[in-house]
């Protein structure tokens, strides 16, 4: 007889499940820091949740390098579930079996390159737990999200006792964040949010901003399932601003904590990332910087001629390495 059939386990699910996604094909180009920031992410949940959570990571295919680390991390009782896939079935896929998967009723999703501050849970659950119908909740703003999704934010902003701004409130010093983290040129950020009005709401003495981003989000998990597509759809990416106007259709809220709640963090920790992080007892090297080249190779890269090899050749070699 099987000795576990009379026993019951004492494990009880906690009301959220932390659900981290990670990807890390190798370790070159884009992918070559990566290692680092996820380390990074993972370290920062583990040491700034103080309240009880579940910590799920859903890894999508990864290296070794990788899925060793994940299993040392949980060898050492820091991941309760670990889900490893063995090859990459996208984010929306690994999305919807995180979903299913997740014992709690809430769910923190982030893709692995965040750093969340001290405090970040409670300050999202304390928007879902004051706001009505609430989707998605997201610890940092992002003006070009403004674009879509948020009828149902802009309409409950104009309800009786609800308290709401309009225009350019976005402090300029997270807007350079967002720039730097994410490779965003000035021209480019300008062409994202152009024509696009930042909204605070203010609600039971709370205050966040309308909208919410899909990178992150602590959400109700029936929410998210109901707006999550129910079909299979194979893409590696894209769906996600799909999600975002689920969201919205199904008439529920999407808001950000204010003040922020994470840092991003990118494909690679510069210095000012570096510092911030080191503030809260959180062992991290910024990346190095890559050595300049002399002027006459610069110069000879730029040749249009050198250019089109250049793209000619990456194409290729691109197609060999993703098919």
């Amino acid at each position: 007889m099987n000795p576990g059939r009379r026993k019951k386990t004492d494990y009880a699910p906690a009301r959220v499940t932390v659900a981290v996604l990670t990807y890390l094909p190798n370790r070159l180009g884009y992918f070559e820091n990566r290692l680092d920031v996820t380390r990074t992410c993972l370290q920062g949940i583990i040491k700034n949740t103080t309240i009880p959570y579940d910590l799920m990571v859903f890894d999508n295919g990864s290296c070794s390098e990788m899925v060793n680390y994940l299993h040392e991390l949980k060898e050492n009782g820091a991941i309760d579930f670990l889900i490893l896939s063995q090859q990459n079935i996208g984010k929306i896929g690994a999305l919807q079996i995180i979903c299913q998967a997740a014992p709690g009723d809430v769910i923190a999703y982030c893709d692995d390159d965040v750093f969340f501050l001290p405090g970040w849970l409670e300050k999202h659950l304390q928007v879902i737990d004051a706001f009505p119908k609430v989707g998605l909740v997201s610890g940092m703003y992002i003006k070009s999200h403004m674009k879509e999704g948020i009828k149902t934010t802009l309409k409950f902003s104009q309800s009786r006792g609800v308290q709401s701004r309009r225009g350019n409130l976005i402090d300029p010093e997270l807007e350079k964040h967002y720039m730097d983290q994410m490779g965003r040129s000035l021209e480019k950020y300008r062409q994202e949010t152009k024509n696009l009005e930042d909204v605070l709401i203010t609600h039971k003495g709370i205050q966040v901003w309308a909208s919410a981003g899909h990178y992150q989000f602590v959400a109700p998990k029936a929410a998210v399932l109901a707006a999550l597509p129910k079909t299979w759809s194979g893409n590696l990416m894209g769906q996600m601003r799909d999600l975002d106007i689920a969201i919205d259709e199904l008439g529920l809220l999407r808001l950000c904590t204010h003040p922020p709640t994470l840092r991003l963090l990118g494909n690679q920790i510069n210095e000012s990332a570096a510092k911030i992080i080191q503030q809260y007892d959180v062992e991290v090297k910024a990346a190095q910087k890559t050595k300049a080249l002399p002027n006459w190779r610069q110069r000879l890269y730029r040749l249009p001629f050198v250019q089109k090899a250049a793209y000619f050749l990456y194409e290729r070699l691109f197609r060999i390495i993703n098919t």
